[in-house]
């Protein structure tokens, strides 16, 4: 076997391998999230509960809002962020027992679902809306 061909088939192995991992790593993830918790439920369970239970609560509006806030997002992480970032508003709603979804909600679970990198493009958009950021200063 010549030198290039093993370097070919070395490299070719090494890049296989690293994807491999990566897919491996992100099912292993999505894994974890449906084993079920203490309580008896999963944290993909608990996502959807939130979801349905709040439902009826969103306007066009709000949906408008939440598509613009994960828009940064990957097209192919997009629907996971969006799901995990509404069923955050929906358990703030809950919690609070919201009649009707508001901006505030949408921010702050906007801010406790996503990780702090993810924050600077928050801070852009609401400037960019008009939208006092002093409530949220200690969540940011």
């Amino acid at each position: 076997m010549s030198q290039w061909m093993f370097w070919a088939v070395l490299f070719w192995g090494l890049f296989m391998l690293a994807f491999l991992g990566i897919g491996g790593y992100f099912m292993f993830r999505k894994f974890l999230k449906s084993l079920p918790r203490e309580d008896g439920k999963s944290i993909l369970e608990w996502q959807e509960y939130y979801i349905e239970q709040t439902r009826h609560l969103w306007t066009e509006e709000q949906k408008e809002l939440l598509e613009e806030l994960v828009r940064p997002v990957p097209k192919l992480f997009r629907d996971v962020a969006r799901q995990k970032i509404a069923a955050k508003i929906g358990e703030l709603a809950l919690k609070e027992k919201a009649t009707e979804m508001r901006e505030d909600l949408i921010i702050r679970g906007y801010i406790l679902a996503t990780p702090r990198r993810d924050h600077k493009f928050l801070i852009k958009t609401l400037q960019r809306k008009n939208i006092d950021l002093t409530p949220y200063r200690e969540l940011l």
